[in-house]
């Protein structure tokens, strides 16, 4: 009896394998073989489908039967076949852009409702094309300055680095290219990023329920994946701006099945300059120059390697031997493999230095030289399974080496030398994870899985253990202790949930929600927003516990209008975090081996809610942005162990971006941008000794004061040059100018305001006058104009 239904049972399962097939491939622009990330794969006459993962790749199992699917893609034609699925097939398609379109083929098919049926929430996509739209400095398309535009982003203002995210420090951001994390992401003081938007193929923002294949940071992660390279035929773009020119070649190497990228720029300030001004000469310079690379191999239908790099540098010398640079380094290998038409496999190794050099001292005599970098080196193995059309399983983990270099200083002072470095830090972090996208029935999906997360910093080094003193004063050494090399110095591990549900009512309307725990186990230790290299990064100790944040967030998301081409949304959320560090007033942050004596710890909150429409069809489209937030940190020792605002809260967070197409060769946008004013610590007494007047801020307060509101409007046009000849025949050589005004009222926005005394004297017993004074970086209208071209 139990041999016969132990038979029913396996000839039940072989019917039901056999009545189960695959449908899975790759999706591409059919004009340069880029896979497209995100792509739409639908079964017609069904509600099931699916969206290509990061890498283009996608599968679908369904019933024996015969299908016609459909493949979509915003900006690209859609396209459907017929399939015969009695057995599984692979299937590779290659879907034509929009401008590609003949003019008499109308498209009637609906626009993609991603941001209604799409599972991810507190997400935002920017592409390309509507990134060089919008209006920006110098007229040099930025991909930090874009995002910036969006809900729940923001900047303490120009002259500033990175940006904040839902309340988050810069520092707590996870900044990727191909994988690989960017610790600096800002060319020339902040004014424009280290990314090269002629090598970027996709932006990525993830503001919360951040997917458990992500972890390291609290705050938001950026994801940057770079062009593949064109496999079809040869191809250049590039720009002459006022800052800046660059160049990018691609091309195969062996057509539709290895190609490259290359791309470069550098600007030529300190060049142009140099014939009418003697400021550059003795070896003077201000410049920043960046390359990328990236070359992919598809070895067979079943294996696929990437191998792609970037190397940046900003140099600003007053003279040969004085001045400070500083830079990026990465190199990422990657390695797809499809085991099967289910199991998807990415395999990735990474190398990433930042480093930054700074001088000072005429000659050898006397000299100044200080560097520091923080290295890492990476091994991520990842795994997608498509186990049936309602769930799809991803798994994978991680080991990352951190090595430290806070200071390496040499000094030389009348001929006398010194070597006053700092020991270098080392530091491994291992994860785990795992999670699964199910949906159930045509109107809920979850997201849910877990992150295994591990952090050892390692010997040789000295752990010191430090005493109690009053809060917010600097805490005495007590004791140290040594440790060889490789040896566990201090061991922190954490579980990381994540959870996400979207419940659509309609096909227009959706609820969505989210929770996700993170934690960062290095910390940026900085004292200003300004844009500078003199950063240093700690791992967590004995003395520094890690980071961890939660965050909840609820969202209404809608499509309006005709064809729904009106997209907003509504999200609220709230984050908590604990273990923020903070600094005692006076604390030496650099060069200080001592310095965890210095830092403070302490928890944050941050809440606010962003609203967001966006119009994506018709001559007008365009964004508006609104977010209402608060920020605030509590720390035994600072503002008396009250709640207090950090540097980059801000009440009112107001951006529109419009874009207009007044014909063929004419392109309109312009941008608006109003911050409320960041807080800043202003003294609410002073001091009077021997004429000079000493600052006091009463009750220990901490950003006491803020700074007026910040409003920015910028314009640009865009003209596009012939694309076709006299006959009728197209051009190879396209080319467009670009012209813009960035700041167009000319608003003197503070980036700081500081307080000065007098310089004349005054009579005995009279009070000496101080002043208040405003820093504004950018105070005028900015005028530009850049020649593109691509061919």
């Amino acid at each position: 009896m139990n041999k016969l239904l132990l038979a029913k049972l396996l000839v039940c399962f072989t019917f039901f394998a056999q009545a189960q097939n695959t449908i899975s491939g790759y999706v591409k622009d059919a004009s340069n073989g880029e896979t497209l990330i995100g792509a739409t794969v639908l079964i017609k006459g069904s509600s099931q489908g699916v969206i290509t993962n990061v890498y283009g790749f996608y599968s679908i199992t369904l019933p024996a039967n015969t299908y016609e699917v459909e493949y979509r893609y915003i900006g690209y034609q859609p396209t459907a076949q017929q399939v015969d699925l009695s057995e599984s097939r692979r299937i590779d398609i290659e879907l034509l852009s929009d401008s590609q379109q003949l003019e008499e083929v109308v498209i009637s098919a609906e626009p993609e409702d991603v941001n209604v049926s799409g599972m991810q929430m507190s997400t935002n996509k920017l592409d390309i094309e509507t990134i060089t739209k919008i209006p920006s400095f110098m007229g040099e398309a930025d991909v930090l300055r874009s995002i910036q535009m969006v809900p729940g982003v923001a900047t303490v203002g120009e002259g500033a680095s990175g940006f904040n995210v839902r309340g988050g420090s810069v520092g707590q951001n996870m900044v990727l290219l191909d994988e690989a994390p960017v610790y600096n992401s800002s060319h020339l003081m902040g004014f424009f990023s280290v990314f090269n938007p002629d090598a970027v193929k996709d932006v990525n923002l993830i503001k919360g329920g951040i997917p458990a294949r992500y972890g390291g940071r609290i705050s938001s992660v950026l994801d940057i994946r770079m062009k593949e390279g064109n496999v079809k035929e040869f191809q250049g773009q590039g720009g002459v701006g006022t800052v800046f020119s660059r160049l990018s070649l691609e091309a195969p190497i062996v057509k539709d099945k290895a190609s490259f990228i290359l791309a470069g720029r550098r600007s030529y300030i300190d060049v142009l300059a140099k014939p009418f001004t003697d400021v550059f000469d003795g070896g003077a310079a201000l410049n920043f120059y960046d390359l990328t690379a990236k070359t992919n191999w598809n070895i067979n239908s079943k294996n696929r390697v990437f191998l792609s790099g970037y190397f940046g540098r900003d140099v600003f010398k007053f003279d040969k031997q004085q001045g400070f640079n500083w830079g990026n380094s990465t190199a990422t290998l990657r390695w797809n493999h499809i085991f099967n038409d289910k199991l998807f496999a990415n395999f990735t190794a990474f190398y990433s230095d930042y480093d930054y050099e700074l001088a000072f001292g005429e000659d050898e005599m006397d000299k100044f030289r200080w560097s520091s970098r923080i290295l890492n080196y990476d091994f991520k193995p990842e795994f997608t399974y498509f186990m049936n059309p309602n769930n799809e399983i991803s798994f994978g983990g991680e080991a990352l080496f951190f090595k430290f270099e806070p200071a390496n200083v040499n000094t030389v002072n009348v001929g006398e030398a010194a070597d006053n470095s700092l020991p270098s830090k080392n530091a491994l972090e291992t994860a785990l994870y795992i999670s699964n996208n199910q949906k159930i029935g045509t109107d809920i999906e979850l997201q849910y899985g877990v992150r295994f997360s591990n952090f050892n910093l390692l010997g040789s080094g000295m752990a010191y253990t430090y005493g109690d003193t009053i809060p917010g004063e600097r805490r005495p050494l007590l004791d140290s202790t040594s440790y060889d090399s490789r040896e566990v110095m201090e061991s922190y591990h954490n579980l990381e949930p994540r959870l996400a549900i979207k419940y659509q009512f309609n096909k227009n309307n959706s609820f969505k929600a989210s929770y996700n725990k993170t934690s960062q186990y290095i910390h940026l230790v900085s004292n200003t927003t300004a844009s500078n290299p003199l950063d240093v990064w700690n791992p967590s100790s004995n003395n520094i516990e890690p980071q961890i944040g939660h965050q909840v967030a609820l969202g209404w998301f809608r499509n309006f209008g005709p064809d729904n081409n009106v997209e907003f949304s509504a999200e609220v959320y709230y984050r908590k975090t604990k273990n923020q560090i903070d600094y005692i007033d006076g604390a030496e942050l650099l060069i200080n081996e001592y310095i965890e004596g210095d830092l403070l710890s302490g928890d944050g909150r941050a809440y606010g809610l962003e609203l967001y429409a966006k119009k994506n069809t018709g001559r007008l489209t365009g964004w508006v942005s609104y977010t209402l937030a608060r920020t605030e940190l509590k720390v035994d020792g600072i503002n008396n162990g009250n709640w207090y605002p950090t540097r980059y809260d801000q009440a009112h967070n107001f951006k529109t971006a419009v874009f207009y197409d007044l014909n063929k060769n004419w392109q309109f946008s312009a941008n608006f941008t109003f911050l409320t004013g960041t807080p800043t610590t202003f003294p609410t007494s002073r001091f009077e000794q021997a004429g000079y007047v000493i600052p006091y801020a009463h009750g220990d307060g901490r950003n006491n004061f803020r700074i007026p509101s910040y409003h920015r409007f910028d314009l640009s046009a865009t003209k596009y040059n012939k694309t076709v000849r006299k006959n009728g025949k197209p051009k190879r050589f396209h080319s467009h100018w670009v012209f813009a005004v960035y700041n167009v009222l000319g608003t003197k926005n503070p980036f700081s305001i500081y307080f000065t005394q007098a310089d004349e004297r005054f009579a005995q017993g009279q009070p000496v006058d101080t002043q208040a004074r405003q820093v504004s970086i950018i105070g005028s209208m900015i005028p530009s104009v850049s020649y593109n071209f691509k061919f």
